[in-house]
This record gives C-alpha cells, structure tokens and sequence, in this order.
C-alpha cells in the first residue's frame, strides 16, 4: 500500500483511468426526541444525562419510532424524487464499538423508507448533473468516543476513553447514490456540487439545521477507478465522516490520485475505510471494510413495520416547499441575472439574506449590490460569515431606502452600515449620531457652489470653453466641502447652471 506522499498528477490519473464515487450522506434529523425513546435530543448537555433504558439497550426495554422521524424521511425522499415503501421495516445492523450502547444498529437494510430517486445539481459554470439515489433510510446515531490524554484527541497516543451517550439514538437520515459515473476531470466538483445540494435541499424542507461543522451532516466519499474502456468498477475505498463541501472535494481529488499511484505501481487496491485530514488534505488507512454480510442484518424483532398511507404521503408531497435549485431558476428570471451571477452569490452565502433584504422592501438590484459589495467586504475582512454580521436584512433594506429617497449617497450610505456593524444603532440612528444626511438645503448648496467656482477660476473658464467634463473638479470641491453630504448629480447642474454652460 502507498503511503499518503505517493500520488500521481491528476491529469495523469484521468489520462488513463475513470473515476466513479457513491456518496453517503448521514443527516441528523432535528426532532426534539430520540428516534426509539423518549430522551431529548438537546446539543451541549452534560455527558449522559440524555439517555434511558431504551436508548442504552438495558434488558427489557422497548423501542417505540418517532412519526417526526418518519414524517422528515418522507419529505426527503419526495424532494428527492424517490419512491416511497408502502411497507418497511426496521432492521437490526450488528457490530461492536464501544459507542454503540446496544451492540447493533436500529437502521434499515434491504427495505428503505425511500428509494430510486434523483438529484440534479448545477455545477459553477451552469451545467446541470443528475446525481441517481439509491435508497434513504432510517436509522439512528451512535454515541460519542472522548479520548483523553493524548495531543490529538484520537485514541492514538491517548491515556484512556470516555463514552457519551447523549447522541445515541438520534435519528439520522442516510441518503445513499447509485454510482456516480460520467463526470471524469470535474468528479470532486460533483461530488462538491451534490452535497452542497442536498444541505440547500434538507436545510429547504426544514428537517434539521444541516450544519456539517457540528456533525448534523456528514458524508462518506466512496471512490474507486476503473480503466478507460472497463465495464466493471474498480475495488473502493471509503473516505469517512468528511464535514465540510470543501473537504468533499479535496478527499475525492486526493483519492483519484492515490488510486492511480497504487495501480500504476502494480500494486491493487485494499477495500478499506479512510481518515481525511483537514491540515493536509489527505487520507489515511482506517480499517478494512465489512461486507454486508458481517453486519448479520435481520429485521428488528420489537418494532412493527412502517407503512405510510399514500393518503399521508400525498398531503406531505402537497405540502412541500419551493426546493432550492427551482428557487434559484425563478429569482434568475426575476432579477435578469446569469447563473455565474447566481453561483457568485451562493459562494458568497448572500442567498438568502438578499431575499430577505427584498421581502423587507428593497429592489433586488440595490439588495445584491449591498450584500455583495460593502457587506461582503466587511464579512471578509472579519473572517466571519454573511449570517454572521451585525445587521439585519431590514436593516439593509432601510438604508437601500433612504438612498432611493435621496436622503443618502452612496458614499454616505457605507457609513451607516458601517455605524450598524459597529453597534452604534440602527440606521436612522446612526445618521443621526453621525450627522450624515445629504445636503439637500439648495441655499446651503448655492453657497458651497459659488465658494468652489470662487476658489478655482481656472477650472471655471476651462468650463465656459465648453470642456464640462472640467467640473468633476468643481463637483469635488463641494462634496468635500460638505463632507461627501451633498448630491453631486445637483451639485454639478448648480456649477454648469451658474457658468451658463448646458450638459449637452
């Protein structure tokens, strides 16, 4: 086996191979309750004391399924264009870890609450790929291993390990695609594209918060490589418990790499499960990977059958929100933008609080332009998100307000909503503290015109040659005359007007 330096360029990797992935997407539902029991599923909790008989596997406890849990299955598995069971079961799926109280998993197996779905995501030049579903099923979330002592936090190198079963019990949704084939080069970018996707997607239906840097959704990157020309798939690895878009591309571009190193030197690939390291974008060996088979899955002997009527399923269907990307399609049309526009704005986060920013009255061109210019700096400079700063979308769309009534220029306005961020108020307020309201007295203006024409005779006979451009310079002088305050579209029809010169 390689180790994690020995990689083949990319280019190379795809010159002779074709790189086919199946994705694993575990959501944590966000149900008040566990999916068998009763316990809150409430985050920062003190260590175990969100747990019960149930959710510990003690002798004689009986598991009862949350409807929640199976209400939010079904809504998934619509959004995501899949079939739904009119009959499945729960399953037993039987391995030891010290973090699984009850030494099986409560998951499904050979009999999934949804099934034979789709998934188009766009790529970021605007291309459209169909990403195929096998299956979404339930099933519920292990405990949480501490391993004390050591500098990493992993077992290696630790004193001794702790178990926390808080997070036992918590009902996961894990959404399985059929193999991803086709994408050659732009494999980590679909992979990329279709979990970032299906977060738009789950977080849309309302069925959890979706947060991947707190483990609500995590994805496992299968990958193997096939020659070009082969039918049949090359051995897999899988890439466990990546937590973030960014590190789902990276581990598949590092995997086609690595796969490519190994079967290049002759060697074959070890069907395993991997670590990928954040600090360096690489994977490492985890375990040898179980067949179905070892896991000895039966059917779950103290739950009866889930069976949703298609009454049920139908009323779910017809109560399903707009879903993301057709969302996206229909805020394209309405602002007459591109999709690399609309791309630009979902890397920036500004989705939504630009539609927000619109909902509280502003125009959708002065909504963008704020949340993608001044806000978008501010966030960047403070290393924060969008979401993250201290203004709301009402906020904007107050300041976008007084702007269009005149009562702020541009140049005035990113002083106030620098005054926001500062906590100084609210925009009215900040103007008001600031003393940033344009000059629209015309006395007031008359004077700073004729003080600026008074002080630049030079400029003012280039003027009356007939070179109006020359004003600029008179516009200037006044706007700093009065602090940027003043309207330098007035401004400069006050200077022509008192030079006797016209526009045209």
């Amino acid at each position: 086996m390689t180790t994690t330096t020995d990689l083949e360029s990319y280019e190379d990797a795809l010159a002779s191979y074709d790189p086919v992935m199946g994705l694993e997407v575990h959501v944590e539902l966000g149900t008040k309750t566990k999916m068998f029991c009763g316990c809150s599923t409430e985050l920062g909790q003190d260590a175990n004391t969100q747990t019960c008989p149930v959710c510990l596997g003690l002798p004689g406890a009986l598991p009862v399924v949350n409807a929640t849990g199976v209400e939010s299955a079904i809504r998934i598995g619509l959004a995501l264009n899949c079939e739904i069971a009119e009959w499945c079961r729960f399953a037993r799926k039987n391995y030891f870890y010290p973090d699984m109280p009850k030494n099986f998993q409560t998951s499904q197996y050979d009999e999934p609450i949804a099934f034979n779905g789709y998934l188009d995501v766009q790529l970021e030049d605007g291309e459209t790929f169909r990403v195929e579903i096998e299956r979404a099923h339930m099933e519920e979330d292990t405990g949480k291993s501490l391993h004390v002592g050591g500098a990493t936090g992993r077992i290696h190198g630790a004193s001794h390990s702790l178990l926390d079963y808080n997070r036992a019990g918590i009902p996961l949704i894990e959404i399985v695609t059929k193999p991803i084939e086709g994408a050659g080069e732009r494999a980590p970018e679909v992979a990329k594209a279709y979990v970032a996707e299906l977060r738009e997607l789950i977080k849309a239906l309302g069925v959890s918060e979706a947060r991947m840097e707190q483990g609500q959704m995590r994805c496992d990157v299968n990958l193997s490589l096939r020659p070009h020309g082969r039918e049949k798939f090359g051995t897999r690895s899988e890439t466990k418990n990546v937590n973030s878009l960014r590190s789902v591309e990276r581990a598949a571009r590092f995997e086609i790499q690595r796969h490519a190193a190994v079967l290049n030197s002759g060697a074959t690939i070890i069907q395993e499960t991997r670590h990928f390291h954040e600090d360096t974008g690489s994977t490492t060996s985890g375990r040898v990977k179980e067949e179905a088979e070892d896991y000895r899955y039966f059917p779950e002997p103290d739950l009866v059958p889930v069976a949703p009527s298609r009454e049920w399923v139908e009323e779910i269907r017809a109560g399903l929100p707009e879903l993301p990307l057709a969302r996206r399609n229909r805020l394209v049309a309405e602002w007459g933008i591109s999709a690399l526009d609309m791309q630009a704005i979902l890397n920036a986060g500004a989705l939504d609080p630009i539609v927000a920013t619109i909902d509280a009255g502003a125009d959708a061109a002065s909504a963008r332009k704020w949340w993608m210019g001044e806000l978008a700096r501010s966030a960047n400079e403070s290393g924060t998100s969008l979401d993250e700063l201290a203004i709301t979308p009402a906020q904007v769309a107050r300041v976008t307000e007084l702007v269009a009534k005149g009562d702020l220029n541009d140049k005035l306005a990113r002083q106030v909503i620098e005054g926001v961020l500062a906590g100084e108020g609210t925009p009215d307020e900040v103007v008001d503290k600031r003393g940033l309201k344009v000059v629209s007295d015309e006395g007031a203006l008359t004077t700073a015109v004729e003080e600026a024409i008074a002080g630049n005779p030079g400029i003012a006979d280039k003027i009356r040659g007939g070179k109006v451009a020359a004003a600029g310079a008179l516009v200037g002088a006044v706007m700093k005359a009065t602090r940027g305050q003043a309207d330098a579209a007035r401004v400069k029809e006050l200077i022509l007007e008192k030079l006797g010169v016209s526009e045209g």
